[in-house]
């Protein structure tokens, strides 16, 4: 239950010809709490529920409890949610033995492209492809609950 993952900001937009597979989603946060972030996502045409913990030193490593919920549900839970929903396009990247997750932001987030890969372990190597920016894992600002509250388009001018 211990989610290691580290982000990166993308460069260009070559990622797109090498995804196998990509989703819309849109999310919102019960909780938005950096202790504990509850999120309800709708990711294709299924419904999640997240659990979150606060990250470790470095923001690399950190508690995650996701399970399923129906469809129906998570549409209802959205609407209880904070103000600040996140909206983006998903793209899943094998590279290596490993797979990247670039999410494309958009609505306030707009312009935002950002890069994620899950790791075993802290000192995971790991192939980095071309279009690999800046690394921004311990950037709380890159946090989708951040973003939820602060929009890309808001900092990022």
């Amino acid at each position: 239950m211990i989610e290691i993952e580290r982000k990166f900001l993308v460069k260009s937009d070559e990622f797109k010809s090498q995804a196998f597979a990509q989703n819309k989603i849109a999310q919102g946060y019960l909780s938005s709490l950096p202790e504990r972030t509850v999120r309800i996502r709708i990711k294709g045409n299924k419904g999640f529920i997240t659990i979150k913990g606060i990250g470790q030193q470095g923001g690399m490593s950190r508690f995650e409890w996701e399970n399923e919920i129906p469809l129906d549900e998570a549409q209802q839970l959205l609407t209880l949610c904070e103000k600040g929903k996140i909206e983006k396009t998903r793209f899943e990247i094998k590279s290596g033995n490993h797979v990247f997750e670039v999410d494309e932001f958009y609505g306030e987030n707009e312009g935002l492209v950002m890069a994620e890969i899950e790791l075993q372990s802290e000192t995971d190597l790991f192939e980095k492809p071309d279009w690999l920016g800046q690394e921004v894992t311990n950037d709380e600002r890159y946090y989708n609950a951040y973003l939820s509250k602060n929009p890309f388009k808001d900092w990022k001018k």
